[in-house]
This record gives C-alpha cells, sequence and structure tokens, in this order.
C-alpha cells in the first residue's frame, strides 16, 4: 500500500486525509522535516510515497493526477510531492538535506513538499507536473485564502472534468462522435466494479474473435453479425484507454496488450472474411494478405517517420508550417483525419461493408481507401523531409537500424560493402526491393529467376548497415524493406496456384509482422530492441526472402504450402514466446497506448 505522509498541522474540517485513503494511501502524520524523514525510513521500499502538506485543499483527481500516475518516477503539484521506488533515494537525499537546515535553523518550517519537489528536480530528476485545467490545488496560506481556494473547488465539477480527459485529446472523427460520448461511461462503469483495462481488452479481443468467427460462415446472417460485433469490439477497445486514463491504470502489460491486440483483431477478420468467402465460392485470400501487408507498411511508415523526427533538432519545414496553418481552419482538421482512415474510420467502413456487402467488395474498399491514405501521409512526409533543416539523433538513427530488422546476411556482407559507391540508402532499399518483388512476380512458380532477385536483394541489404541512418529520407529503408519482404512472399504465393498456399503465406507474414509490431512497440517504450539472438535466429528480413524464394524454386506447390505453414509456425513461436517473457517480466515503462496514428 502507498503511504502519504501528511506535514505539518492538521486542519480542523479538512477532508484531506480521508481524500488520500480514498486514492489507496496509509496516512501519516509529521510534524517536521525530521519526523518526515523518519517516517519515509519506515515504508517498505519498494512503495509509492507522497509528501503532503497538511494545509492543501483541492480537489481528488488533481491529488490523483498527481500521486498516484504510475508512468513517472516522480511527480508533484503545489503542496504534494510523490516518489515511485526508483525515485526513493532522491526524496531522502532531499529530506536529509531540509533536516540538517531545519536543524540550523536555515529553512523556513512551511511548505517542506514545494521544497522536495524543487530539491528533486535540482538533481536532475525529471518531476512531472500534471496539467489541472480547471481542477484546483492550492496551499492556502491563511484562513481566508482558505474559503476562497474552498469555493473555487466547490465551482468545479472533478468528476465531471476527470470523465472529460479520459478521453484521448486527439482522436478521429468517427470515434469522437460516434462513440465517446457514450464509451466514457462504460470506462467509468468498469472503473467502479473493479474492472482494468487489461480486462477490457481482452474482452475486445475475444469479441472480434467471434465476430472473425461469424464472418468465416460465410452466410448473409454470419456477415451482419461479425459487423456488428467488430463495432462493439472497437467500443471496447476505445472503453480500454478511456478506463486507464480515468483510474490511471497504465501498465507495461496493458501497453503491450493493447498495441498488440489491435493488430490481432484487424487481421484475424481479415482471415475470417477469406474463410467466409471461400465457402461461398470466391477465393479473395491475395486480397486478405494484401490488406494485411497496406496496411502493416502504412504503420511501419508512421513509425518510422516519428522516430527519426520526434527528437531531431532545427526540426522546422515550410510544408509543415502550412499543415499547421490548415490546422488552424476547424474543418480542415477532420477532413484530413478522416481520409488517412484512422482505425475508427476504418473499423466502420469495413463493419457497414461487411454487413451489407460481400468480403471481395469489402477488401476492394478497403484497399482502395489504404492506398489513398498511404498515398496522402507519405507524399506529406516526403515533402516535409525534403523541406525540413533538421539534424538527427544517434538515438533516431539506431532506432530506424533497428526497424530495418536486417540478419546475419546483411551483418556479415557489410564487411565487404565498404568500397560500394555512396548512394543513398533509401534509394538502394527501394531498388533492391522493386527488383526482388519483381522477379517473383513476372517469373512463372518453380523458376529461379526469383532466387536471382533475391541474391540481388540479399547483396544490396547492408546498405542499411554501411552509415547513420540520419539523411532526410533515410525513414522510407524500414517500409521499404517490409514491403519488398510481403509482397515477395505474396507474389510467390499466387503463382503457386494451389489452394492453401496463400492462407499459408497469411499466418507467415503474420508471424513476421507480428516481430516488427513488437520492435515498434519496444522502441517507443524506450526498452530497445529485441534481443540479437532472435533477430538472428528468425534470419532478418534478407534471410527470410531469400530463404522463401529458394523454397518456391526447390519445392512442388503441395510442398511449398507445408514449407510455409511449418516456417509461420517456427517464426510465430520463436517471436511471441520471447516477447510475452519480455512484456510480462520487463521493467519497461508504464504507459498505455494512445491508439495508432493511421
Amino acid at each position: 500500500m502507498p503511504t502519504a505522509i501528511l506535514t505539518g498541522q492538521p486542519v480542523p474540517g479538512s477532508s484531506l486525509e480521508g481524500d488520500l485513503r480514498s486514492l489507496g494511501f496509509d496516512v501519516r502524520h509529521a510534524s517536521d522535516a525530521g519526523e518526515t524523514e523518519t517516517l519515509l525510513a519506515a515504508v517498505p521500499a519498494g512503495e509509492r510515497v507522497a509528501v503532503v502538506d497538511a494545509r492543501f485543499v483541492g480537489h481528488v483527481h488533481a491529488l490523483r493526477l498527481g500521486l498516484t500516475d504510475p508512468r513517472f518516477p516522480a511527480s508533484a503539484l503545489p503542496g504534494a510531492v510523490s516518489v515511485q521506488p526508483e525515485a526513493r533515494r532522491a526524496l531522502t537525499r532531499a529530506l536529509t538535506r531540509e533536516s540538517v537546515a531545519a536543524g540550523s535553523g536555515a529553512a523556513a518550517p512551511e511548505d517542506l513538499a514545494g521544497r522536495l519537489g524543487e530539491a528533486l528536480e535540482a538533481d536532475d530528476l525529471t518531476v512531472y507536473r500534471p496539467e489541472l485545467g480547471t481542477l484546483v490545488a492550492s496551499v492556502p496560506a491563511d484562513p481566508q485564502e482558505r474559503n476562497g481556494v474552498r469555493q473555487a473547488v466547490l465551482a468545479v465539477d472533478d468528476e465531471a472534468v476527470r470523465l472529460r480527459s479520459a478521453v484521448k485529446a486527439r482522436d478521429g472523427f468517427f470515434t469522437t462522435y460516434c462513440i465517446s460520448p457514450y464509451s466514457r461511461y462504460i470506462a467509468r462503469w468498469c472503473a467502479r466494479r473493479g474492472l482494468t483495462p487489461n480486462q477490457v481488452t481482452t474482452a475486445s479481443l475475444i469479441t472480434a474473435l467471434i465476430a472473425a468467427g461469424c464472418a468465416a460462415t460465410g452466410t448473409r446472417a454470419g456477415f451482419v453479425a461479425a459487423g456488428l460485433l467488430l463495432l462493439f469490439s472497437f467500443v471496447l477497445d476505445c472503453t480500454d484507454g478511456q478506463l486507464a486514463r480515468y483510474s490511471l491504470q497504465y501498465s507495461t502489460l496493458g501497453a503491450w496488450l493493447d498495441a498488440t491486440f489491435d493488430r490481432a483483431k484487424e487481421y484475424a477478420y481479415y482471415a475470417g472474411l477469406a474463410l467466409g468467402a471461400a465457402r461461398g465460392g470466391d477465393d479473395v485470400w491475395a486480397l486478405a494478405l494484401g490488406a494485411m501487408i497496406l496496411q502493416t507498411c502504412r504503420h511501419v511508415v508512421d513509425f518510422s517517420f516519428n522516430e527519426a523526427n520526434h527528437d531531431a533538432t532545427a526540426n522546422t519545414s515550410p510544408t509543415a508550417a502550412l499543415s499547421d496553418k490548415l490546422d488552424s481552419v476547424g474543418w480542415t482538421v477532420w477532413v484530413r483525419r478522416m481520409i488517412v482512415l484512422p482505425i475508427g474510420e476504418r473499423w466502420a467502413m469495413i463493419a457497414v461493408l461487411t454487413a451489407l456487402t460481400t468480403p471481395r467488395i469489402t477488401f476492394y474498399a478497403l484497399l482502395a481507401g489504404c492506398a489513398f491514405a498511404a498515398t496522402y501521409t507519405t507524399a506529406g512526409r516526403v515533402l516535409r523531409s525534403l523541406t525540413r533543416k533538421a539534424s538527427r539523433t544517434d538515438r533516431a538513427a539506431g532506432a530506424l537500424v533497428d526497424l530495418t530488422d536486417s540478419g546475419p546476411l546483411a551483418e556479415s556482407l557489410t564487411r565487404f560493402a565498404g568500397r560500394l559507391p555512396r548512394v543513398a540508402p533509401a534509394v538502394v532499399a527501394f531498388v533492391a526491393g522493386a527488383v526482388v518483388v519483381t522477379c517473383a512476380a513476372l517469373a512463372p512458380y518453380g523458376g529461379w529467376l526469383p532466387v536471382l532477385g533475391a541474391a540481388v536483394y540479399v547483396l544490396l541489404s547492408p546498405a542499411a548497415l554501411l552509415r547513420p541512418l540520419k539523411g532526410a529520407l533515410d525513414w522510407l529503408v524500414p517500409p521499404f524493406y517490409r514491403a519488398a519482404e510481403y509482397l515477395t512472399v505474396l507474389a510467390l504465393a499466387v503463382n503457386a496456384g494451389m489452394n492453401g498456399v496463400l492462407p499459408a503465406a497469411f499466418g507467415l507474414v503474420a508471424a513476421v509482422a507480428y516481430h516488427h509490431y513488437d520492435t515498434v512497440y519496444r522502441i517507443r517504450g524506450n526498452a530497445g530492441a529485441p534481443p540479437h539472438w532472435l533477430v538472428r535466429a528468425i534470419g532478418g528480413h534478407e534471410g527470410r526472402t531469400l530463404l522463401v524464394t529458394v523454397l518456391a524454386a526447390l519445392l512442388t506447390a503441395a510442398q511449398f504450402k507445408v514449407a510455409l505453414t511449418a516456417l509461420a509456425v517456427a517464426v510465430a513461436l520463436l517471436v511471441l514466446v520471447e516477447s510475452i517473457r519480455f512484456w510480462v517480466s520487463s521493467g519497461a515503462p508504464a504507459v498505455h497506448d494512445e491508439g495508432e496514428p493511421a
């Protein structure tokens, strides 16, 4: 149980102690810095500790924001400071200095909590200070000021503020106007019944899987049920994040579940639609795999661009300035958010088309919409990059290298590639990918031309490792590699022309895509890339691409189906076991994913 130490003389009629207890704190009292230091030493080392001025007046939700958020090692607001175990030593040092100063008469007896917050910052510790908005948090100096602050507290409904702040400030049109107006109340209902965001996230996954199962029946009733269940799954998907923000129940495991389950739900639904279409005599597995590839590559573009630029210095661009100017015109904001087809709009479109049309029409619309969105966003980012004056950091360059997923073949070839001409890595990656995909698409199944294309791809793959990826367009390197690997698998599976090969290819791409998403979320959580042994064990992008082309050249279509299935199972087992081990046991920062950027 976390501990709150109230400092100073208790104020008659104050609700502060009860408010702290309602937030789960064990409340203790201290008259000065020396007694506070003694009480702090008695608190178990693994627990959160808060030091609060007994004169504090404010909203309960202000205390919740300032004292209980698990994402930050230290946080503070007027009259209160809170630290997690990792910041405990810094608080102890600050209190020791306060005790010494108090003993010498050099320190003022009041505002101990405020001075501790300043001391933590002086000790090079980042102290989170939440944006309170209309919420009140104050330490009044006299009874008259105290009455005024109490009136200010009564004038603001902190529960209404808490409910509003549970909704993301920036979201899509469909989510903002069709889901959040009521999903926030579902989140509050869940909080009052002790449900956790992870439980809601799991319920969303189960609902989406049932929806996929309904779609797989291939009946009109099944398609209608699938569309409705997919929408309900999205409602729960919004609810879990709102519940996390409403109750500040952030966790490392929750961030991983929220991030990966979104992809699992959508791609499982694609598979369900393909199975349902097959029951009706229509083979749309190629469309399903194409939709998964396109959506995954869109995400890689988003992640790569953001990682390359989020900490860049002198990060200015005329294109970005124009975008900011357009954002000042209200209606353009919503139009631009809708045309990128974010998850809310995308799932709503899929659900409606599933219920009213056929899986083939659904996939055609999905591919057309996502292709337009990808073209729009990528073109804008290319323009920004070309007109931007920015210096990218070593961290950004390292993140891009991790996102390329280069394996042992690329690494071993770097020692021979130092004499190659200095060509932009993005250009090399594009050319290499175009060569292998073109060869795989144009050659008949069983030919060796795809193997030759893959060999060229492998020989050019060290380009991403030879020098830091700090160029203007180097963020395109990971997306080009993703597209090349996935499209090669798709082309070979289509050319095989045998039932079952495309579903096996779908499973392989899904397993590899999971590995790439796992890499992204580790980097976003500042937890580093997956271990080097895992990347080597699954071959890297160049090794897997070469392997698949060789298998297609050596094996019959029936044998190729078995080989793809075995490869998919092997990759899935390796990446899932390592991913689960890491996210369940790691010390990665406690966050809650704010949803996909597109």
